[in-house]
């Protein structure tokens, strides 16, 4: 398995992502802004892209999101290693804290990587969601 950073949403990101979020899950805003001023994570089995998340900084800490690991790889549980990716890239840039947006239907495994709740639930396109964030060792 490698991984590569990118300073622009590539088209195998944007693939993952719009098969995670708009076909799959319903989302109709996959696509901001905040793309343009993100590191892009991709990870890939085979020269096959089958993971990606992005990070941004806002304030003083890093903000993760867009974490989706295609249908067929997901019995892999890479959702553990993105986080541990992006948390370590974090850490070298300097930053002590990541937070993030989760689905509220993802947050045990969030909780189980090490993330606490941070504020009340919210809808984001009619699906509840939670902020959470993590301190960083």
């Amino acid at each position: 398995m490698k991984y590569q950073f990118y300073n622009e949403l590539n088209q195998d990101a944007r693939k993952i992502r719009e098969a995670v979020f708009v076909e799959e899950q319903g989302f109709k805003n996959e696509f901001d802004d905040i793309d343009n001023h993100c590191l892009h994570l991709v990870i890939y089995e085979n020269n096959q892209a089958i993971g990606c998340a992005r990070m941004y900084q806002k304030d003083k800490t890093m903000v993760l999101g867009r974490i989706a690991v295609i249908k067929s790889k997901r019995e892999l549980h890479l959702g553990s290693y993105i986080l541990d990716i992006l948390e370590l890239k974090a850490k070298e840039l300097g930053f002590l804290e990541v937070n993030l947006s989760a689905q509220v239907r993802a947050k045990n495994f969030y909780i189980k990587n090490d993330y606490h709740e941070n504020g009340e639930e919210y809808l984001d396109e009619y699906c509840p969601h939670v902020n959470m964030k993590k301190g960083l060792k």
